[in-house]
């Protein structure tokens, strides 16, 4: 927990939910751990084909890191491998799989390499990606299809639930049409490769091609593998006029259109966390 009080500059005009002026919560990304199945039989243990779960969420380097440890192989060679993948990917990537890991469940055997997985990986996203309900929406909404992804993995970094999603991905398309500054702590993290949210006013210096702080438009590649829920949420977003969020409580995220109104949540936000938060011996 950050103990260090920001200046009134340091306002967020979006953020997830945990993430608040004055008080900073933290959020700590899910693991999954792909573990063989056993049976036993005669007294021996039958492996039998192992499966390696990739979470809605994970950066590449998380997935690289897990396929890593999955096949057995020393750290660093799934990365490696991405030369010699021959992967499918868009034009706009250049190369970098970020945002078509697809995250599912992939079955692993002993023919299994991090070539084959992450092709598997990237063909399921292509397959996902490219059919007409999100081809079709992503035109409506004046974006090509690897704008869209990269807005759906913005909504799956920054909704507190996926409730939330379809708003969040509101106030993007919202802030883009009016030459606004997203100001998305997650892609901040991402830039430090951090899963823990804890920006603070020299964070939001940073310079980097990510930070949208600084950056207007869209961040140059998505920031992790949004799952279906977030890529439906960024083509299909309801309507509405939201410019800022925050999540005052689980379950309570506010979305409003105006300023002063948003401020007014976020010290309804960290009056929660005040009263929450035991305070110093004096």
């Amino acid at each position: 927990m950050q103990t260090n009080t920001p200046s009134r500059s340091a306002i967020r005009l979006t953020r997830r939910g945990r993430l608040v002026l004055v008080v900073s919560g933290a959020v700590v990304a899910g693991t999954a751990v792909a573990v063989p199945l056993l049976t036993l039989g005669g007294g021996d243990a039958v492996t039998r084909p192992r499966t390696l779960v990739i979470p809605e969420g994970w950066r590449a380097s998380q997935v690289y890191e897990a396929v890593d440890k999955t096949l057995a192989l020393p750290a660093g060679t799934t990365k490696k491998s991405l030369e010699k993948a021959n992967l499918k990917l868009p034009n706009d990537a250049e190369g970098n799989p970020e945002g078509y890991l697809f995250p599912a469940t992939y079955p692993i055997d002993d023919k299994t390499t991090p070539e084959s997985l992450l092709a598997s990986m990237v063909d399921t996203a292509n397959h996902r990606y490219d059919g007409a309900p999100i081809a079709a929406g992503a035109q409506r909404n004046s974006m090509n299809l690897y704008q869209a992804v990269t807005i759906a993995s913005i909504v799956q970094a920054e909704a507190a639930s996926k409730t939330d999603m379809g708003k969040v991905a509101r106030v993007i398309l919202n802030r883009l049409g009016r030459g606004m500054p997203l100001q998305m702590d997650a892609t901040i993290n991402y830039a430090l490769n951090r899963s823990t949210f804890r920006t603070s006013t020299d964070d939001t210096r940073l310079d980097s091609p990510y930070n949208s702080y600084q950056r207007m438009g869209l961040p140059p590649t998505p920031i992790d593998s949004p799952g279906e829920d977030a890529m439906r949420a960024a083509i299909n977003p309801p309507p509405g006029d939201w410019l800022y969020f925050v999540t005052v409580k689980p379950g309570d995220t506010r979305f409003t259109a105006d300023y002063n109104e948003h401020l007014r949540n976020v010290e309804a936000f960290n009056a929660r966390q005040r009263t929450a938060t035991p305070q110093p011996k004096k």
